[in-house]
């Protein structure tokens, strides 16, 4: 099974994918590309339609898009365990992952991942109503599920993986938030298969820069 993702320090959707990977215990291998060369799209050519990333191919299968990857995972391999199995709970799983997946768009233009920096930003005000959803959806979640495994349903779902980078994107940019919420970006950020991810974003030294927003702390 081969994952191709991007450079580790900015590559959000990729780290949504290989975070479920890494986490579900699956053996893959992956292929990183650096954004937006001409080396990432010729790579990709005959392997994604999107000449995006991520795309994992697992033997005749290949998927695209980092919530499918997540899906594909769980039911190939995982038999549904990455979602939770209280059916109002899985609904409401899946309901705020596929609202990080499609909404917060502000959040994501004004303040890209870039692992590397500690950056401040002068946020528009639908990037701060972003924050406060995020904030509400965090909070309320620790608020229920802290002493029960501390993720966003009690154990470790495709939600937190697909929240993880915007943790590393308020950490980031020193975003404060209740005491609830960042709670949950404690719990986030002390996650081992999260900090491998970090360690080795840390390391590069490619820039993006479309990537380097706000000004240095």
């Amino acid at each position: 099974m081969q994952l191709y993702i991007g450079n580790k320090n900015y590559s959000s959707w990729s780290l949504r994918a290989w975070i479920m990977l890494a986490k579900s215990g699956v053996p893959f291998s992956e292929t990183q590309l650096v954004l937006d060369t001409p080396n990432f799209y010729q790579a990709l050519e005959s392997v994604s339609p999107t000449l995006k990333v991520p795309t994992l191919v697992d033997g005749k299968i290949t998927v695209w898009d980092s919530l499918a990857i997540c899906e594909y995972i769980n039911d190939a391999y995982l038999t549904g365990k990455a979602w939770p199995q209280n059916v109002q709970q899985k609904a409401e799983a899946r309901a705020i992952a596929c609202e990080m997946h499609s909404g917060f768009n502000a959040l994501r233009n004004e303040m890209p991942m870039n692992i590397r920096a500690k950056r401040h930003l002068k946020l528009t005000e639908q990037a701060q109503i972003d924050i406060s959803r995020v904030e509400q959806i965090w909070g309320k979640q620790n608020a229920l599920y802290a002493d029960k495994g501390g993720w966003l349903f009690g154990e470790w779902s495709i939600a937190d993986a697909m929240f993880a980078p915007v943790v590393l994107r308020f950490k980031t940019y020193g975003i404060k938030i209740n005491k609830n919420a960042t709670a949950y970006m404690q719990q986030t950020l002390a996650c081992t298969v999260l900090q491998e991810w970090i360690c080795d974003a840390l390391k590069e030294t490619d820039i993006v820069k479309v990537d380097e927003a706000g000004e240095e702390i």
